[in-house]
């Protein structure tokens, strides 16, 4: 044993680790509610796709209340529903369900005295979406409060209730509903079809750019008006970088009434047509309710997201990133404002040793305290941070499993009460209460407890090793079912997307790590160079070095594994990924014969027409330390394509046709070199899919030859 742990300090590798290496196989029978003991099985695609899908929680500014959607899904997506449930926060009675359409229900929000829910969805009659609002106290049916032809999104109440503020994406040059009816109708009846651009960009993961524009809207709920668009003939909307945060589909203003309903405070950019060769900054603007041209509060220099005011509605929180500093990666950190009468005054970062991105944060009611949650190591954990006098972020609860998101803080309940989703590996997502004081958690809901328990699976278990460049690299290992620490199993090196993210501890849904582990694999994830959870400067470390790094501590992952764990058989080694995942995929095939195959989806084989045909670019030349005429040593030697001569590993290339953010191209310029290279190799192309494959039936084929490339090679 001694000369063990002296080898594998010599490695690099944690002694400690040697623990993992103890954990003996999984029981293989678990307690149904009834408390039968029936025997646990393997999982299955239905398992992953079927559970139920709860969204985050909306609590009510009294905190006594939360609402939810919970998603009933289906192969077929004319078989899946949607529906917003209930539950007390102290959860005392069991959830209870307040809508009954297969009609999804988004962007809930609740009146200021807890009373009524505002939210988006289609009922009969709607051709697109609509405010509806519903009283929760004494029930009923949900009434439709908005018609405009443009449909409404991301409905606000005003702090008197008397108003509604909303966004719709309407047309340049609209005035009111009439006019976007008007152009609607003249750009359908054209008899030519084509689409036109003067700038940058044109394209969004799946979809053209049209020339709409996102707009707020403030809507009397009495009916004696009708809505009144606020930013129609401003000067504002008439730049032609004007537009709001992005999101996977339209533009986001984060619109949200100042504490004394005189106005709308919104995030807003005139820098989107500099895209192609420069950060685009987003800032704070401030807009009457009465409406008037919008004024900028924020100065340049930093990108602003997601405003929210302090319950006292004397200080201003947003979310903020540096662009000035030429860099690929910037946490996204907390700062404050002091609120006077639509001004802003004293920005100050909060925390600013804190060195983890904020994803989510509430407010205490005493305003005294900030909560937030963060990537750490693959966790999301939740963390206090003083919102005055400094001081350092500190952990509210003790992590050991899982993720907690969408953090919730009501504003007006009487002691601070925290909720959010938390989920694991092997506990899809659930609603639960956070007592910050006793340091724990309650679950308010349990829709997928029952058939979690069915499943034979075992939590994820965590390893670190010390790469060979001296960094400390953490990865997560996923043990298959029926696991047997006597035996040997082959691994597969599944590598995480972005670059900038992270795996962590959570139930996934498009490529659930335990289903890749269930034909009888060890699944390694790494979270390599690049990955966040682990501080900015870990980050930002993979700019200039995109594949070599990360590529080698793939690899060593495995090795690592491999030497401190017996079962680990290093002889028999996959490894696969998507987006981010699929590039290294396609660098490991350049640069190693370590693998018995890979597998690429959405993978770049071509660095420099990646940079030309993408829907983004200015981040690959931040990335590559210059744009690709300059041929700089990055863009020269990080292109696996220019290692082409070498690839001889099988491989699998899976993609969707309608993927702009890694388009086609890229899987049949690969295509192409293993055919001329007489390379084994598999080409599927998902007609409807776009960057992620979505549909049921799609996902469940994708993992069927998944699991058969995997076993041609390693079985």
């Amino acid at each position: 044993m001694l000369q063990n742990r002296t080898l594998l300090a010599a490695l690099g590798y944690s002694v400690c680790s040697l623990i993992l290496a103890a954990f003996s196989a999984p029981s293989l029978h678990a307690q149904t509610p009834g408390g039968a003991e029936t025997k646990k099985r393997p999982i299955t695609h239905e398992d992953v796709w079927l559970m139920k899908r709860v969204g985050a929680p909306v609590p009510s500014p009294n905190g006594l209340f939360v609402v939810f959607s919970v998603v009933d899904p289906a192969y077929d997506p004319k078989d899946q529903s949607s529906d917003l449930w209930l539950v007390r926060s102290d959860g005392s009675t069991p959830p209870r369900r307040l809508t009954f359409t297969k009609a999804v229900e988004s962007d809930v929000t609740w009146s200021p005295d807890s009373r009524r829910i505002a939210f988006v969805t289609k009922r009969e009659g709607d051709e697109v979406g609509q405010v509806y609002l519903l009283d929760v106290l004494e029930g009923g049916e949900a009434q439709r409060v908005t018609s405009l032809s443009t449909g409404a999104s991301n409905p606000r109440l005003s702090p008197d209730g008397k108003t509604l503020l909303f966004s719709s994406v309407v047309f340049p040059g609209a005035r009111n509903d009439a006019d976007n009816q008007r152009i609607a109708a003249e750009r359908k009846a054209r008899k030519y079809k084509a689409r036109v651009y003067d700038g940058y960009p044109i394209r969004r993961w799946d979809h053209w750019l049209e020339d709409t524009q996102t707009h707020v809207f403030v809507q009397p709920l009495s009916g004696s008006e009708p809505a009144r668009d606020l930013l129609a003939g401003t000067k504002l909307v008439t730049e032609p970088g004007f537009g709001g945060r992005e999101t996977n589909a339209a533009d986001t203003l984060d619109a949200v009434w100042t504490p004394d309903g005189s106005s709308i405070l919104f995030t807003a950019t005139t820098e989107r047509q500099q895209a192609a060769y420069a950060p685009v900054e987003t800032h704070l603007y401030v807009v009457s309710a009465q409406g008037s041209e919008p004024r900028q509060l924020t100065q340049k220099g930093h990108r602003y997201t997601r405003p929210a005011f302090a319950p006292d509605g004397q200080t201003l929180y947003a979310l903020r990133q540096p662009t000035t500093e030429g860099k690929v990666y910037y946490l996204d950190r907390l700062v404050r404002f002091d609120w006077q009468t639509n001004q802003v005054a004293n920005e100050t970062v909060v925390a600013p040793d804190f060195d983890r991105s904020v994803e989510s944060f509430g407010i205490a009611p005493d305003g005294k305290t900030l909560y937030v949650t963060a990537e750490d190591a693959g966790h999301e954990k939740v963390f206090a941070l003083p919102a005055h006098g400094g001081g350092a972020a500190r952990p509210v609860l003790e992590v050991k499993l899982g993720c907690y998101t969408n953090l919730a803080v009501p504003p007006k309940s009487d002691t601070p009460l925290l909720f959010a989703n938390w989920e694991s590996a092997v506990n899809p997502a659930e609603i639960v209460r956070i007592d910050p004081a006793a340091g724990r958690h309650t679950a308010l809901t349990d829709f997928n407890v029952a058939a979690a328990a069915q499943i034979d699976w075992q939590p994820l278990q965590h390893f670190w090793f010390t790469s060979r460049a001296g960094r400390r690299i953490h990865n997560l290992l996923v043990l298959p079912p029926g696991f047997d620490p006597g035996r040997k199993y082959p691994m597969f090196a599944f590598i995480h997307g972005g670059p900038h993210t992270m795996f962590r501890d959570q139930f996934f849904l498009r490529w659930n790590y335990h289903l890749l582990a269930q034909p009888g694999y060890v699944v390694v994830l790494t979270n390599y160079t690049g990955s966040t959870g682990f501080g900015e400067q870990f980050a930002q470390a993979i700019q200039g070095d995109p594949f070599g790094t990360c590529g080698s501590e793939i690899t060593e992952a495995v090795d690592a594994v491999a030497a401190a764990f017996p079962y680990a058989d290093g002889e028999r080694v996959a490894a696969g990924g998507a987006s981010y995942g699929g590039h290294l995929a396609n660098w490991l095939q350049a640069t190693t014969t370590r693998y018995k195959c890979l597998i690429a989806h959405a993978g770049l084989i071509n660095s420099e027409s990646q940079y030309g045909t993408s829907d983004t670019s200015y981040f690959r030349e931040l990335m590559n330390g210059g744009p690709v005429w300059e041929q700089n040593e990055t863009w020269r030697r990080q292109n696996p394509i220019r290692y082409a001569a070498n690839f001889q590993t099988p491989i699998l290339l899976t993609i969707g046709e309608n993927d702009f953010r890694v388009p086609i191209n890229q899987t049949l310029e690969n295509w192409t070199i293993l055919q001329r290279r007489r390379v084994p190799s598999r080409l599927i192309v998902f007609p409807e899919a776009n960057h992620w494959i979505l549909r049921g039936e799609d996902n469940k084929y994708l993992f069927q030859e998944v699991h058969a490339w995997l076993a041609k090679y390693l079985r």
